[in-house]
């Protein structure tokens, strides 16, 4: 009998950008002999407001980031791949920490697995034609509903998908986002024309990602996180 891998789900609420950094940093430093030993971890929470730069700054300099940063946000530099993009209230950050010799899976194919798992979600929730294109993301037609970034070491994920659920668009006005110019941004509630809740996109986001990465799932509170 093939047994699945076991990920465990941290619903960690609203975090500050580096407190949640912080805490992926922490659940992805297991020293253990053996990969299968590995646990993984499932982070959803929310960031308070944050512009965050993947390792491809394309031009972002430091007015830019004092620019952003008097709009009442904060602004942090990181290891993801990707470009410049927006977190905060109402949108589901996810964030796989895996070891992916336990899924059986390449980086690409990582990548391509949790845009399904994306696309899958939204399907769920009433958005039909969400769909990937030569840009990356998940997007609604020209517009993108959930932005990925991730970054991987000895085979263990960090970083992860941000989905707009009922988020204000208006802090991607002041950003050109993920660097794609002549796009816009949307989100679960604007698509459905009600309110989308982060609860009601976690409980589909799950669904798909156990269908998805053919995984078992339990769930585990933030302060009992050990490794």
């Amino acid at each position: 009998m093939v047994v699945r891998p076991l990920l465990t789900v941290v619903r960690a609420g609203r975090l500050s950008y580096t407190a949640g950094l912080q805490l992926q940093q922490q659940l992805a430093k297991q020293k253990t002999v053996d990969f299968a030993e590995f646990r993984n971890f499932l982070l959803l929470l929310e960031h308070d407001p944050v512009y965050t730069i993947g390792i491809r700054t394309k031009g972002y300099t430091e007015e830019d980031e004092k620019r952003l940063r008097e709009l009442g946000a904060e602004f942090h530099r990181t290891d993801r791949g990707g470009l410049i993009t927006f977190h905060g209230p109402g949108q589901l950050v996810a964030y796989p920490i895996l070891n992916l010799r336990q899924f059986k899976l390449s980086m690409r194919c990582y990548v391509a697995t949790l845009e399904q798992t994306v696309i899958e979600t939204c399907r769920q929730l009433g958005v039909l034609n969400a769909s990937t294109t030569a840009d990356t993301g998940i997007w609604v037609g020209d517009k993108k509903i959930c932005a990925i970034g991730v970054h991987g070491s000895r085979y263990v994920t960090t970083h992860g998908i941000g989905l707009n659920c009922s988020t204000d668009l208006s802090w991607f006005e002041h950003i050109v986002p993920c660097g794609i110019e002549g796009k816009g941004v949307t989100s679960l509630s604007e698509q459905l024309q009600r309110q989308v809740s982060l609860s009601e996109a976690s409980a589909a986001l799950l669904e798909s990602l156990a269908k998805k990465f053919n995984c078992q799932l339990q769930e585990q509170q933030q302060e009992r996180v050990t490794n």
